[in-house]
């Protein structure tokens, strides 16, 4: 599916030394559910070595598996963007679509536990190419053409991984991030980032936040204080209002004229 369309645009783009960027951007909201967006970019040179790349991009199956295809475009630049957007349901689900992506996504895995009150979101997995270009190759892409596609002439053109591409990684997961057990770099806009290594290294990806109740009501406390601050007013007014009543009384009391005595 996805990695076979991959495999296209990495082959040509090493066949005639361009490049590709990759973007994969997992948003996790606090009840499991979730978006997945790949974006692959290829490079102007790309579209001028290769005119016909975007009528060559088979993406029946990506649509079948339940993406929705924005693309192929031109960029500003002269380029191709492409973008694929997949919702998930659950941990499983969202498993199940991170590894459909195909290298440089490995063994990828979304956990979600609740103790007591509290739901921890673990996200794991391996990024890289750990046999290059070959990685992008399955079984039945082998069996179909014989061999790995274009390994002479990506041999030839003396093309790398390195060389040919970049692939990122972000997620936003809820509640707060586990810092001792995360090992991604924290963006400002809350998100984690991992760059998939192209040097045929292996990155472990760890990813961890617990959400506790309070989470996701940030409005609670300071309703709370507003509530807090009103009774305390309105208290405060009522015994300022009881105490003046009284008085007025006392002093109505005491300014009564004295009744006149039965007439002799």
């Amino acid at each position: 599916m996805i990695r076979r369309v991959l495999a296209l645009c990495v082959c040509a783009i090493a066949l005639v030394s361009c490049r590709l960027d990759v973007a994969v951007d997992m948003t996790v909201e606090p009840d499991g559910t979730g978006t997945i967006v790949l974006v692959a970019t290829a490079d102007a040179e790309l579209v001028e070595a290769v005119p016909t790349i975007a009528d060559e991009l088979a993406t029946d199956d990506i649509l079948a598996a339940g993406w929705v295809i924005d693309g192929p475009t031109t960029t500003p630049e002269g380029g191709l963007t492409m973008t694929l957007t997949h919702t998930f349901s659950s941990d499983e689900g969202a498993t199940n679509l991170l590894n459909s992506i195909g290298p440089p996504f490995n063994q990828m895995a979304m956990v979600r536990n609740t103790t007591g009150e509290d739901t921890t979101t673990r996200l794991s997995g391996l990024l890289g190419l750990s046999d290059g270009f070959e990685s992008f190759a399955d079984e039945d892409l082998i069996a179909a053409v014989g061999a790995v596609p274009f390994t002479d002439q990506i041999s030839a053109s003396a093309a790398t991984p390195e060389s040919s591409m970049n692939v990122v990684f972000r997620t936003t997961l809820p509640g707060q991030i586990v810092q001792t057990e995360t090992n991604g770099t924290a963006l400002d806009d809350g998100r984690l980032e991992w760059t998939a290594p192209m040097d045929g290294s292996i990155l472990d990806v760890r990813g961890v936040s617990v959400q506790s109740p309070g989470d996701d009501r940030w409005w609670a406390r300071p309703l709370s204080v507003l509530a807090l601050v009103a009774l305390v007013s309105w208290v405060a007014f009522m015994t300022l209002f009881i105490g003046y009543v009284i008085w007025a009384r006392w002093q109505r009391s005491h300014r009564r004229p004295p009744r006149a005595g039965p007439a002799h």
